[in-house]
């Protein structure tokens, strides 16, 4: 019973000095409602940061940390597809031992911006099927309205 409270304490200690300090460690507890101590695989152009623990179960054992510019406002579609690829399982090898062929068609990677004040809205070069109704002009309406009297 003392080994595994010990290896407990044993365990928390290492995950505070990984985050560096019990501040840091909160602050990620707080960011990413997990607290996960791995190797660090690499890094994108972004900032995000790659770790790989293969004691943790499969599906689990790689995560991303998302680069500090973008807080709590984070999402997937922030990751590169290189990195996607390594992170889902689809590739053994991260891109940073066997990158990814780049093809003179491909751009480089963009974020989603739904739902943000950079959102793509597209215009339509379609003319409307269903004209909608425009009231008659004021003389008109008091033409009718004279010849009733």
């Amino acid at each position: 019973m003392a080994d595994g409270i010990l290896e407990k304490v044993r365990q928390w200690f290492k995950i505070t000095r990984h985050y560096g300090g019990l501040k840091n460690t909160i602050l990620a507890l707080y960011r990413y409602d997990d607290l996960k101590v791995g190797q660090f695989i690499g890094a994108d152009k972004y900032g995000n940061r790659y770790y790989q623990n293969t004691r943790y179960f499969v599906c689990r054992s790689r995560w991303v940390k998302y680069a500090d510019r973008v807080g709590l406002d984070y999402d997937a579609s922030q990751v590169p597809p290189e990195w996607h690829r390594w992170l889902q399982y689809i590739t053994d090898e991260p891109p940073t031992i066997k990158p990814l062929k780049k093809h003179s068609w491909m751009i480089d990677h963009i974020e989603n911006k739904t739902g943000t004040s950079q959102i793509y809205v597209p215009y339509s070069t379609v003319p409307p099927k269903i004209q909608s109704w425009k009231p008659s002009s004021s003389s008109t309406t008091q033409n009718i309205t004279a010849a009733k009297s």
